[in-house]
Formats: C-alpha cells, structure tokens, sequence
C-alpha cells in the first residue's frame, strides 16, 4: 500500500470544484459485520476518517473492537490493533475466548509517535487496498511532551490530533476507544468532539425489561452518512449477537 499525501499536493486557494478527489477514498469500508456497517448507515466506514467509539463500563468495547478487527481483516484490509490498556497476552486470550478466526497485527505502545510509525512501516508494506488502525484506549496514551510521563488533559488532545492528521494523509481509517465519565458522557476535553468524523457509542439497557442487559450500539455523529440504525446486541462468551434492530431514528 502506497502513503497517499491526499493534501499535501493541493495549492492552498484551489477552486473547490477542480480537486479530482482519489477514487478509493470514495469507497466505503464494510466491516462485514451488519450492526457496525447498519450503525453507520449502511456503508460502513469512510477512508481517512477517524471515529471514536465510546461505551460504558463493562459494555464491551475491546470486544467489539477485536471482532471488527477481525471481520475487516476477513474483508480484505490490513488491520493494526494498538492495545495500551493490556498486554498483548491478555488481547490474545480475548482473541482466543472470541473464536475469532483470521486474526490481525497488533501493538502494545503507549506512545502516539511509535504506534503511528510501526502504522506506516505497515502500510508500506500491505498490499490491501485499505488499512484500519484501531486504538485501546485513548486515555492511556502519551505523546512524550513531558519526559516524567505526565499526561494532562490536553495530552488526549494533542494524540488524537496526531492520528486524525495520519489518517488524513494516508487514507487509514481511525477507530479510537475513549472512556466515558461518571455520567456517561464521552471523557476528555469537548475539542474531541469536533475532532473526529463520527462517534459511535456502546450502552447497557437498564430500563427496557425485554432488553435489558442487552448493549446498545448507536452512532451520534457521523460526518460522511446518516448514523442509520440502532441495535440490541447480546454479549456472550464468544461475542455478539444481533438481538433487535431499530429503524432510523
């Protein structure tokens, strides 16, 4: 796969009409799972977008994000798992009580400037037509700013930046996991929210008796299509299932 400087090569001033856009940024990603494709409209995951996917507690983050990781690799793409948050024993345990079946490279850095450097060296060796980075979490990185490690609340800032500006000038598509507070909204500073180009978010169902315990998998925000459907999802041992889906909404 070829870094594509998608920017880089347009005059500053360019009349709009005149940019030829790259035919493959044109083409949607389907994960090949119909909940994550359907939350996104139907199409699945636009070339050089980030999303950030959001959940609470318990809900089922990583483990949605290691089953699309590897149903996309099932789909053709070259897929970096970058976990902070475990050790890379512990993902493959996951992997392994998952089933999943094709599998995908992964990483256990914390720092933004290494994960997006093995990021590159990958892409340049791929030969897919899309590569997907997924990101566990966001809270645990660190962009080296500090030499004692301090991380602030501007640190999630400044490496989401740095992976919105690689997957910009690459074509990658971004999927980042942040943590939600106390009141379940997304952690962090609300620059993030108008960082990315879509958010998707993973829920418990605590008031609805005929679904309750189910997780709940909607997107709020998504910058290149309509957030389509809303989706009932029973976790099990070995993965989701599509319990009920709701229409648009």
């Amino acid at each position: 796969m070829k870094l594509n400087a998608i920017q880089t090569n347009i005059t500053f001033g360019t009349n709009i009409l005149d940019i030829e856009v790259p035919e493959h940024l044109t083409r949607k990603f389907r994960t090949g799972l119909s909940f994550v494709d359907g939350a996104m409209g139907g199409q699945g995951f636009t070339p050089s977008s980030v999303t950030l996917f959001t959940g609470t507690p318990g809900a089922g983050k990583t483990t949605l994000m290691l089953t699309l990781a590897d149903a996309a690799t099932k789909q053709g793409a070259t897929v970096l798992f970058n976990t902070a948050e475990e050790s890379l024993y512990q993902t493959a345990m996951t992997a392994k009580r998952l089933k999943l079946k094709h599998g995908f490279r992964a990483g256990n850095s914390a720092n933004v400037t290494e994960i997006l450097d093995n990021a590159r060296e990958m892409m340049k060796a791929s030969t897919s037509d899309q590569f997907i980075l997924i990101v566990d979490s966001l809270q645990c990185l660190d962009d080296g700013m500090y030499k004692s490690g301090k991380i602030t609340s501007n640190t999630a800032i400044r490496c989401l930046e740095q992976i919105t500006d690689f997957c910009k000038e690459t074509g990658a598509i971004g999927l980042v996991i942040n943590q939600v507070n106390k009141s379940g909204k997304m952690a962090g500073s609300n620059k993030l929210k108008h960082m990315i180009d879509a958010h998707m978010h993973l829920s418990v169902e605590e008031k609805d008796e005929d679904f309750k315990g189910c997780r709940i998998l909607e997107t709020q925000k998504n910058r290149f299509g309509g957030c389509g459907h809303m989706f009932y999802l029973a976790l099990r041992k070995t993965g989701f299932r599509e319990v009920a889906k709701i229409e648009e909404f």
